[in-house]
């Protein structure tokens, strides 16, 4: 296993936080959602750390991506604070099960896991937190009416974030881990110093 020294790893998680911003600002809405979601790839840069450095890098990407969305945040924080937790949620399995083992099965595990946690937390975390406190801005019966354009079904916020949310989360995460698997290896002689 390589060691990769504190420079290294610092000046590797700096340059991967820079990208994951970059990243952020390149969202875009996704058919049959709502317009408030959207989706990127910010996540994939802190994964990345995560397999490379350790969980606590890809906790620094999601930290310092997320602070500086804070400059363009027009929902107070809220989603800033929501889009951070879940990418902790993700990165963090990810990073202790490769840790342990680290081999492609356990990187796969690892990052599978990682996107099941963070597709299960966002329900109690959007029900209790998130949509109560974005209700400050729109009333829940108008946030309710976006869902139910797309699907009248829809009665409840719960119903919403069944049908809509953890099942975008989740192919969010998974696309993140497809192509973490696609570019992981050849930036890892890079990301460790251990190539040219």
């Amino acid at each position: 296993m390589t060691t990769v020294s504190k420079t290294r790893r610092l000046a590797g998680t700096a340059m991967l936080a820079a990208v994951s911003t970059v990243l952020s600002f390149l969202a875009f809405p996704v058919p049959l959602m709502p317009s408030f979601i959207k989706l990127d790839f910010a996540e994939l840069p802190a994964l990345i750390a995560a397999f490379a450095y350790g969980p606590i890098s890809g906790v620094a990407v999601c930290l310092v991506k997320n602070l500086v969305s804070l400059m363009k945040t027009s929902s107070g924080g809220i989603g800033t604070l929501c889009n951070f937790l879940l990418g902790v949620a993700f990165v963090v399995p990810a990073g202790i099960i490769y840790l342990k083992k680290r081999t492609r099965g356990g990187a796969l595990i690892g990052a599978l896991a990682g996107t099941l946690f963070m597709a299960l937390l966002s329900l109690p975390f959007n029900y209790f937190i998130v949509y109560p406190m974005y209700t400050a801005f729109m009333p829940m019966e108008a946030i309710l009416g976006m869902y139910q354009a797309l699907n009248p079904k829809v009665q409840t916020l719960w119903d919403a974030l069944l049908w809509f949310n953890a099942p975008f989360t989740l192919v969010k995460g998974l696309c993140s881990v497809a192509v973490a698997f696609l570019i992981y290896k050849p930036l890892s002689p890079f990301l460790k110093g251990s190539g040219k």
